[in-house]
């Protein structure tokens, strides 16, 4: 895990977008969870994955979701104090999302790199090995990282799914 500060509602914040990733799963989507914090760790918007219930969109990942609805909904002033905490370190798509929306803190649990171990090349989750703080550390603005937290915890939420999805 990098330096960042951890608050002390981070992990039962994460754990909420565990919950919401299981959910997801529940409801026929990827297992994938984001929930939107303010500086204050008041849940403002949580997003499950929207692969089916989006049409089988594969750009519909919970962060992307989350951090769009976002950017429409709040001004760039609150989203630089608010926390994204999401199940899956952001991929590169998602990572971009989140700092265009201009969100500044990112709390996720299992790393892009243990995620691809687990997908393996399955077509519905072609996942990239690119941490998300090199997205981030492109950028002009600072995204502040906290993870793994809770990684084995968040790997769990994949557990057989991909096996089934074959």
């Amino acid at each position: 895990m990098n330096d960042a500060t951890i608050r002390p509602y981070d992990e039962a914040l994460l754990r909420e977008s565990f919950a919401v990733a299981k959910r997801s799963r529940e409801g026929g989507d990827h297992p994938f969870g984001s929930v939107l914090a303010d500086g204050e760790g008041k849940v403002l918007r949580v997003q499950g994955n929207g692969f089916t219930s989006e049409g089988n969109d594969r750009t519909a990942h919970a962060e992307r979701l989350l951090a769009s609805w976002a950017a429409r909904n709040l001004s760039l002033e609150a989203l630089q104090q608010c926390t994204l905490y999401t199940s899956a370190e952001p991929c590169a798509m998602c990572a971009g999302a989140i700092y265009w929306a201009g969100i500044g803190r990112v709390v996720f649990g299992q790393t892009e790199r243990d995620l691809k171990a687990q997908t393996g090349a399955h077509e519905e989750n072609p996942t990239l090995d690119l941490p998300c703080h090199i997205v981030f550390e492109a950028g002009q603005r600072p995204t502040e990282i906290v993870g793994p937290l809770l990684a084995d915890e968040a790997a769990r939420l994949q557990a057989d799914f991909w096996d089934s999805k074959g």
